[in-house]
């Protein structure tokens, strides 16, 4: 016999068979017993604990999934085995059954007839008074309104033409009604026999339909809107009026649609009332997440997405809030990276994952820090993600002056290096996109606001002077090294070296001629 000795904690078992085998002294053998019976236990499903649906993903990955509601296998299999056990209980309707006659046995205890026997005549009489009911009025079979209609109708066509009006007055009341009665939902095709007046009727709308063009749909826009364009504007949507992707149709109809939301999300000077927050702040969080935006190759409209976000945000909740719950500058960076983060899910058609946001904020926040962030956004916001936001104002006022890339891109470089500026926020996204278009036309020489632009935006050059003194205002300010990422990024040969073209003054800008 192998000599006893203290077991010590065991490698690749369970807690509680630790502490089975750390409460004494015990043999080898006892330890393999209980070992195999552990195992055993292993095997047998185990009702009382639910297998985690994500115990073969990451931890990271799990985490992720269960908050957004992930899509797992696991889980449906377990829904199709219960819906297949479901199936296969069924309910039968069935007639009665013709039972026979019930002869009890009689007992009897001090002369009298027990309960059992009473009990048993008196289900016997009621089997016998139902199968009576049977056998007097047997059940008849429903017919459905189909074959009340088509069927009896289809009958009545094979009748004599003697037959064939009393039919279809019988049939006229089928239609009308059920079985049981009640008005019918439909008349179908063959019920329907019209008199000389549905007859008239019908021909009227023959006549109407023979004069209908059925090609329609391939006319022009002035043909279509009976809509004349000013004198001197380009027609944009003509070109495209019959190409479904370019939706040349509804264009202007959005882009109206866009202009009468921006009342909707107007910000205020909301630094006024937080604490901590400054307009250097807001713009190194604006200037890193332009480089968030450059080193995960993010759509523009992801970016001023975010960026709209944290001002949204930042002005509703100083607005609901107690003092004592403002955002403070601790977790400025932290509103910067969910907001980054919805937007991305919401405009990327592969948005980076949880864990590369948590990477670039350096590992000061947590998971559940920022999920809980991004939760908090989305409250104060409404869940409203349909924000007019002025990249898309720009694009759609360049394509309809048919401006070339590089002055595109300038414009764009205008326009983005306006996000940094805090006294720029209260202004609309539409008039922002075409000041900086109108910009970008007078620093390339390339003429001043033509009656397309101000047809298609709907701004004429007195309306958006204003808007682009301020900001031509904020590209002559001196560069800082802290927030020179916009600066950089178009000063790059992919982005045509916008950021080098020489400045224009205001008087250049403010020339109407």
């Amino acid at each position: 016999m192998a000599p006893t000795r203290l077991t010590s904690k065991s490698v690749g078992v369970n807690e509680n068979l630790n502490g089975i085998m750390s409460r004494g002294i015990t043999t080898r053998s006892k330890q393999l017993a209980t070992l195999k019976t552990y195992k055993d236990s292993l095997k047998a499903p185990n009702k009382r604990k639910a297998d985690s649906p994500v115990k073969d993903t990451t931890a990271k990955r799990a985490a992720f999934g269960d908050i957004t509601n992930a899509f797992n296998k696991a889980c449906v299999n377990t829904d199709k085995d219960k819906a297949m056990v479901a199936k296969k209980v069924t309910v039968e309707s069935k007639m009665l059954p013709i039972l026979k006659n019930i002869k009890p046995q009689t007992t009897t205890l001090n002369g009298k007839a027990s309960k059992t026997k009473q009990l048993q005549k008196a289900a016997t009489n009621a089997i016998e008074t139902v199968q009576k009911h049977f056998a007097k009025d047997p059940p008849k079979q429903i017919a459905t309104r189909a074959q009340n209609g088509i069927l009896k109708n289809m009958i009545r066509r094979s009748m004599g033409k003697e037959n064939q009006s009393t039919a279809s007055s019988n049939s006229a009341k089928s239609a009308r009604s059920d079985v049981s009665g009640e008005p019918s939902l439909y008349t179908t095709a063959l019920e329907n026999i019209p008199n000389e007046a549905t007859k008239e009727g019908y021909k009227v709308i023959s006549e109407k339909l023979d004069k209908v063009n059925l090609d329609d749909s391939h006319r022009s826009l002035d043909e279509q809107t009976n809509c004349k364009l000013p004198d001197g504007v380009v027609d944009f949507d003509k070109e495209n009026w019959n190409d479904p992707l370019q939706v040349s149709r509804y264009a202007m109809d959005i882009f109206n649609y866009l202009k009468s939301r921006e009342p909707h999300f107007l910000i205020d000077d909301y630094l006024q009332r937080m604490k901590g927050i400054s307009s250097w702040m807001r713009a190194l969080l604006v200037d890193w997440m332009v480089e968030v935006q450059e080193s995960f190759e993010l759509n523009h409209e992801t970016l001023y997405l975010a960026v709209k976000l944290v001002d949204l945000y930042l002005t509703k909740s100083s607005r609901t809030q107690p003092e004592k719950d403002h955002l403070n500058k601790e977790e400025l960076q932290l509103l910067g990276a969910s907001a980054l983060f919805i937007a991305a899910k919401f405009d990327e058609r592969i948005p980076p994952l949880v864990d590369d946001f948590l990477y670039i904020c350096d590992g000061a926040y947590s998971l559940s820090q920022l999920l809980k962030m991004e939760i908090s956004i989305l409250r104060i916001i409404d869940f409203d993600l349909g924000i007019p936001l002025s990249y898309r104002f720009l694009r759609r006022f360049a394509r309809c002056a048919r401006v070339s890339m590089p002055t595109l891109t300038l414009a764009r470089f205008v326009l983005e290096q306006c996000l940094l500026e805090y006294g720029l926020l209260g202004l609309p996204d539409s008039k922002m996109a075409a000041a900086a278009l109108y910009i970008a036309l007078r620093m390339k020489s390339l003429g001043g606001w033509t009656p397309t632009l101000r047809y298609y935006t709907g701004y004429t050059l007195k309306e958006i002077l204003p808007v682009v003194l301020a900001q031509n205002a904020t590209l002559h300010k001196k560069p800082k090294s802290a927030i020179s990422t916009v600066r950089n990024k178009y000063s790059h040969t992919i982005f045509f070296e916008v950021a080098k073209i020489p400045l224009v003054e205001d008087s250049v800008l403010s020339d109407v001629s």
